[in-house]
């Protein structure tokens, strides 16, 4: 997955960033395209302060001010993983600025990945969920902020993991062969 620079001889690695809101899959997919890569994962949600998760567990969305730290967290994650063996960073992404946040350096490439699902698959999903701080009354607040991407693989989430999981490995490995 990784191609050289030309003119520095130094190996650079791709970066997959899976978005999406809260219950499309980001965890269950970017772990299935890490392990099939064979490249670390890291989970955004991993990397909130505890406020933030203290106040998203209390039923209160984040506010810009709360995310902007955390984003910033999850930037020096990707640039770790484009300077080393490259991976997979599952994060929201909410925003067209979240992301110019989460890819201020990029000297290194990079595939986005949106998962797009409908609010009442997403709500199903979170209602089933019960190991995780992100409560359902709180998915109508990402939805209305979300600025969903135009330059990303975009898809749906009624397709299985193992779709999904084919579909971001394959243009994963075009993106490799085309930077190469």
């Amino acid at each position: 997955m990784g191609t050289v620079d030309a003119e520095q001889g130094e190996r650079t690695w791709m970066v997959i960033l899976i978005m999406g809101v809260s219950g499309s899959g980001k965890t269950t997919i970017g772990q299935l395209v890490a392990r099939a890569l064979q490249v670390p994962f890291v989970d955004g949600d991993d990397l909130h302060p505890r406020a933030n998760i203290l106040k998203m567990n209390e039923g209160f969305p984040l506010t810009d001010d709360d995310r902007v730290p955390w984003l910033n967290r999850v930037a020096t994650e990707i640039v770790c993983l484009a300077q080393q063996e490259g991976g997979v960073v599952a994060c929201s992404a909410l925003k067209e600025k979240y992301r110019k946040i989460l890819f201020s350096d990029v000297s290194f490439p990079v595939l986005p990945v949106y998962l797009k699902g409908t609010r009442e698959t997403l709500s199903q999903r979170l209602m089933q969920r019960t190991e995780h701080f992100m409560p359902p009354a709180l998915l109508d607040s990402q939805l209305k902020i979300l600025e969903e991407p135009d330059a990303a693989l975009t898809l749906s989430i009624e397709l299985s993991p193992e779709i999904l999981c084919d579909r971001i490995v394959h243009q994963a490995l075009l993106l490799a062969h085309t930077t190469s």
